[in-house]
């Protein structure tokens, strides 16, 4: 019996120094999708991604900007979707973090795999030429992944202060599991920093990051609109849950309602990605959370939006890790151990 499987596309921040050469490692035998992405990437005159991927070196300024991180991060997305067995996981649902959000329009079959790749690659350079800002990351867990409700309210104050200070822009960029995610001005950034406590490498500026899912990229709205076409979208064949956690059912939709979300409310508002996988875990029950690569680092804010809604009764990091022992609650594709539970025997056959 297929278990049901509901799949979670990674955001920018993905593709760092240990992901370098995902695609050759991975996904050698998958040169059609690499190709199409190429194809999408030479168009415009850049560098292909399959390119970037081979580098002999990782180079954090050609690899993190966005114009190059967001493709890189799309093909290794997709080729990871398209490796997990259809046979033993029956995938009801997709969702993403931020970008991620794009990827999920493409898994779920709202976008085919070259429309997906040419949406990616122009918000991708839109944000790396006119992006405005930047975030920064402050947890907001205990070591055992609860909420603390202490942190919650040291933000709002926070956030309130900020309104009185007339020069500085802040604003709620993403909710991210244990994580709060702040976008703001260069004055609002380092207001910040000057102010949330330290915990650990905590505050953490992101860097190559604009002001995502904020006011402060109003001004892309109509650029972003004008470069991408609506025609791109189509009906769908899985249910997608947004940013705000609204589900986008196969042919329940009209793609004006689908392209006015992806290129106005997701660009401009907060992205709760906390709500995305607790309304996609309770609406539709999965056995088994996959997680697509590149790298690694949303696994814990998945799990611990799960925790928050007392998803299947989990109780905390301790709870999880034990019964991640026993059967497999998450299978993170950007772990080497974890990404053979959910390929198929034809993709392991192909690396040997």
């Amino acid at each position: 019996m297929k278990k049901r499987a509901l799949v979670v596309c990674p955001g920018r921040g993905t593709y760092n120094a240990a992901e370098l050469g995902y695609l050759q490692t991975h996904h050698a035998a998958r040169s059609d999708l690499i190709a199409t992405v190429d194809a999408v990437r030479v168009a415009m005159g850049q560098v292909p991604i399959s390119h970037l991927d081979s580098a002999t070196k990782y180079a954090p300024s050609v690899h993190m900007t966005g114009d190059n991180a967001s493709p890189l991060i799309y093909a290794c997305a997709m080729a990871d979707f398209a490796a997990i067995d259809r046979d033993r996981f029956d995938i009801v649902a997709v969702t993403g973090n931020s970008m991620g959000w794009y990827l999920a329009l493409a898994c779920a079959g709202i976008l085919d795999l070259a429309g997906g790749a040419r949406l990616v690659n122009n918000m991708g350079g839109l944000m790396h030429q006119q992006g405005a800002g930047g975030q920064i990351v402050w947890p907001i867990v205990d070591n055992d992944w609860q909420i603390q409700e202490n942190k919650i309210l040291f933000i709002r104050n926070l956030l309130a202060e900020a309104k009185a200070v007339s020069k500085i822009k802040i604003y709620v960029s993403i909710r991210l599991g244990g994580m709060i995610v702040l976008a703001a001005d260069e004055a609002g950034l380092k207001w910040l920093m000057e102010r949330l406590p330290k915990d650990d490498r905590f505050p953490l500026r992101l860097m190559h990051h604009a002001a995502f899912h904020s006011p402060l990229l109003n001004h892309i709205v109509p650029i972003a609109r004008a470069e991408n076409q609506s025609s791109d979208f189509g009906r769908g064949d899985i249910p997608a849950i947004d940013g705000q956690g609204r589900i986008w059912s196969p042919g329940a939709f009209s793609r004006a309602a689908i392209y006015d979300y992806t290129l106005g409310a997701q660009l401009t508002d907060n992205y709760d990605f906390t709500r995305a996988v607790q309304v996609a875990a309770a609406e539709f029950a999965p056995d088994t959370i996959i997680v697509l690569g590149p790298g690694t680092s949303l696994g814990a804010p998945t799990i611990q939006a799960l925790i928050a809604s007392g998803w299947r009764g989990l109780s905390g990091k301790a709870d999880f890790q034990a019964r991640q022992q026993d059967a497999p609650i998450l299978i993170s594709m950007g772990m080497a151990d974890q990404r053979i539970w959910a390929e198929s025997e034809i993709v392991h056959t192909n690396k040997r």
